[in-house]
C-alpha cells in the first residue's frame, strides 16, 4: 500500500509587520500554521522602532482597573483581549527574548538598555526560526475580482489565496513609516464598518499667537503645570509651546477629550495653572505684598518664580487691568484660559482613533463581512494615551487575532 502524502497545514497571510502582526504571527508558527508576512516598508517594525528613540516604554506597571480605565469608552473591547494578554504577560514575554525590564519612576516599564531595537532582533529572529516567511517591499492593495489579496512586490502585483488573513496595518499616522491608512477604502468598498481616522496623542492649535509670543518662546517647555478641561480635576504635567499652539505629554493625556470637544463646539478651552503647588489664596497674598519700585516682571518671579514662557502667557491672555489686581492676577495664575481650535494633522499625530470598529468584528476579531479576514492593532477603532498603553493593546490584540484565526481554521479546516 502506499501512504497518501501528509496534509499541508493552513497558510495565513499577515498584511503588516508591526507589533500585532508579528504578534499573531508568533502565535500561529508556533502551533505549525505556514505564516508568511508582508509588509510595505523595507524592513518591519519601523514604528516600533521610533517609539523606541528616547526610551521604549513598552508598557505600564499600574493596577489592573486604572490600566484598562486608559481605553475609555473602548475598554469593555479591550478588557478581554487584556485578560489574556495584559502588563505582566508582555513583561514576561519580554523576559523571554533575553531582555530585561525595569519600572520608572512613573510607573512605566522600559527595557534596561531603553532600546527598542535588541528587541525587534530577537523577536525576528524567533520567528524566523520558527519558519514565519517575512516579505518587504509588499504592499497589500486591496482584494482581486475572485477574492485573492492583491499585493504589489518588487517584481510586480501577486495574487495570494490563503487560507486566512489578519490585516494588521497600523493607524494613519506617520504615514513615512507605513501607516497611511490607504487600507479604509478596499475595507470600506467590502462594507466593513469604519470610524473616521482621527489624530491622537496630537498637538493643537491656538487661532494665533503674539509675534512676540512665538519669536521668542516657540518650543519653550512649560514645566510644573497642570491642566483641566471642563470641570475635570487639572492634571499634572508639562507641555511645550509652538508656533501654532501647544503639544507634549500632557496635553497628548488629555487629546481625546479636546479633540471631541473640537469637533462638537469648534473650539475647547482648557485651563493652565501655573502654580499646582499653591491654593489661590496664597498666591494672592504673595502678589499683594508691597513690590515697591520693582517692575510687575520681577514681582511676579521674586514672590512666586513665575517668569520666562509662564510670565509671557499671562501677559498674552490678560490686560492691565488684571494685572493691577492682585484678586484678578491670582485666579489667572490658577485658571489661565487657553483656547485650542483644531488638532495639528493627522501625519503628525503619535497615534490614530478611528478605524475597524469592535461591531464590524466578532469575538476573535474576525470581520463578519469578511469570514476569514482578522484585523488587528492600531487600525481597530480605539486610542490610549501614551505611556506603553498603546503598545500593549497591539501586542494584546495580535495574539487574539492569532489564537482567533487558530479556532476558525479548526473550524473550518
Amino acid at each position: 500500500m502506499t501512504q497518501s502524502p501528509a496534509a499541508l497545514p493552513p497558510h495565513v497571510a499577515i498584511i503588516g509587520g508591526g507589533p500585532a502582526g508579528l504578534m499573531a504571527a508568533e502565535v500561529l508558527s508556533q502551533a505549525g500554521i505556514k505564516v508568511d508576512l508582508y509588509d510595505g516598508m523595507p524592513s518591519v517594525g519601523r514604528k516600533f522602532l521610533l517609539a523606541g528613540v528616547g526610551g521604549m516604554n513598552i508598557t505600564h506597571s499600574e493596577a489592573y482597573p486604572a490600566f484598562l480605565s486608559r481605553y475609555a469608552e473602548r475598554a469593555p473591547h479591550i478588557a478581554p483581549l487584556l485578560r489574556a494578554f495584559g502588563a505582566e504577560a508582555l513583561c514576561q514575554w519580554i523576559h523571554d527574548l533575553g531582555i530585561e525590564t525595569f519600572v520608572g519612576s512613573s510607573g512605566r516599564v522600559f527595557p534596561t538598555d531603553m532600546k527598542a531595537a535588541p528587541l525587534l532582533r530577537a523577536w525576528l529572529k524567533r520567528l524566523r526560526d520558527a519558519g514565519v516567511g517575512i516579505h518587504t517591499r509588499h504592499r497589500w492593495l486591496g482584494w482581486n475580482a475572485d477574492g485573492s489579496l492583491n499585493v504589489a512586490s518588487p517584481d510586480g502585483e501577486k495574487s495570494l489565496k490563503p487560507d486566512a488573513t489578519l490585516l494588521a496595518l497600523g493607524g494613519g499616522s506617520w504615514s513615512r513609516l507605513g501607516s497611511d491608512g490607504a487600507w479604509m477604502l478596499p475595507l470600506e468598498q467590502r462594507g466593513v464598518g469604519l470610524a473616521p481616522l482621527q489624530p491622537s496623542n496630537c498637538g493643537f492649535e491656538v487661532q494665533a499667537w503674539s509675534a512676540l509670543l512665538v519669536s521668542k518662546f516657540a518650543g519653550a517647555p512649560l514645566k510644573n503645570i497642570a491642566i483641566g478641561l471642563n470641570d475635570d480635576v487639572p492634571r499634572l504635567g508639562e507641555c511645550v509651546i509652538t508656533a501654532t499652539g501647544i503639544e507634549g505629554s500632557l496635553i497628548y493625556a488629555l487629546s481625546a477629550p479636546i479633540r471631541d470637544a473640537i469637533n462638537q463646539h469648534g473650539s475647547a478651552t482648557v485651563h493652565i495653572d501655573l502654580l499646582p503647588g499653591r491654593p489661590v489664596d496664597k498666591v494672592m497674598a504673595a502678589l499683594s505684598k508691597p513690590r515697591g519700585s520693582r517692575s510687575m516682571a520681577k514681582h511676579l518671579h521674586s514672590q512666586l518664580g513665575i517668569d520666562g514662557v509662564k510670565a509671557a502667557l499671562l501677559r498674552e491672555f490678560t490686560d492691565a487691568q488684571c494685572f493691577a489686581d492682585p484678586a484678578l492676577l491670582a485666579q489667572a495664575i490658577k485658571a489661565l484660559p487657553l483656547t485650542l481650535v483644531k488638532t495639528r494633522p493627522l501625519d503628525e499625530a503619535i497615534s490614530s482613533a478611528g478605524g475597524v470598529t469592535f461591531e464590524a468584528m466578532d469575538e476573535r476579531l474576525m470581520l463578519k463581512q469578511l469570514p476569514g479576514v482578522f484585523c488587528a492593532g492600531e487600525m481597530l477603532d480605539w486610542e490610549a494615551p501614551t505611556g506603553g498603553y498603546l503598545l500593549t493593546g497591539c501586542f494584546a490584540s495580535g495574539r487574539a487575532a492569532g489564537f482567533g484565526i487558530l479556532e476558525w481554521l479548526q473550524r473550518n479546516n
